[in-house]
């Protein structure tokens, strides 16, 4: 492995080791004072504003979202190309969210890049931002998540990234492999992993649903009841 790759990686090591609390400990911290918690659809108390609630960016240019910038419910997710959860995430939940709720503009998803298994995790997330630079992000997200395995982390060498692009309909083959390497693409993936560690994301996929943490690959019905209690506030 080179220098450069070794201190890229030990540059996001670190950042992904800063975080020491869980999301679900500020969960458990912010509704477990000795007082019957709110109901669902309760507003939070005006006195304690839930930082989740302010992650969503609503930038209409982002290529790594898919929804209305504008829509009252954003998900935004956690998340690395070599995790078979995310895969399965985004193999089989994520299509039903886009037909009832993003295609009807109740909801935005968000991507965010945070790679931990290892520098060919890393290199799928550069590759993901050197497809969206030419608006094949999500064509590359379901080519990459349709040919995952069930288990375990699938391998990711260059060659892979490359040829899992061209399936993806990525047009300048040349330029996605420039751009893996472009400073600018590491900045992203680095400052959506120092995001994700300052609020204590520790495993993937990670979702924040207008502020509420839901870990895991969890059933349909999960995702549904959270963004519909969401719509409804």
């Amino acid at each position: 492995m080179g220098k450069a790759k070794v201190r890229r990686l030990n540059v996001l090591a670190g950042v992904l080791a800063v975080a020491v609390v869980f999301l679900v400990g500020y969960v458990l911290a912010t509704q477990n004072r000795g007082e019957t918690p709110p109901a669902p659809a309760a507003p939070a108390p005006p006195t304690r504003q839930n930082p989740l609630e302010s992650l969503a960016r609503r930038d209409p240019g982002d290529p790594l979202a898919k929804g209305r910038p504008d829509a009252p419910v954003v998900l935004v997710n956690y998340t690395d190309f070599r995790c078979p959860f995310c895969a399965k995430f985004g193999r089989d939940i994520e299509p039903e969210l886009q037909r009832r709720y993003v295609d009807t503009g109740v909801l935005r998803i968000e991507w965010r890049d945070f790679p931990i298994f290892g520098e060919e995790s890393l290199s799928a997330s550069q590759a993901g931002r050197a497809a969206a630079r030419q608006g094949r992000f999500w064509e590359f997200h379901d080519t990459v998540f349709a040919q995952a395995p069930p288990t375990g982390h699938p391998p990711m060498p260059r060659e892979r990234l490359v040829e899992l692009a061209r399936q993806a309909g990525v047009p300048d083959i040349q330029r996605f492999e420039a751009d893996m390497g472009d400073p600018g693409v590491y900045a992203g993936v680095q400052a959506d992993a120092m995001e994700g560690a300052q609020l204590g994301v520790s495993s993937t996929p990670t979702f924040v649903i207008n502020g509420q943490p839901v870990f895991g690959a969890q059933p349909l019905e999960v995702f549904t009841e959270v963004i519909e209690q969401a719509r409804a506030r």
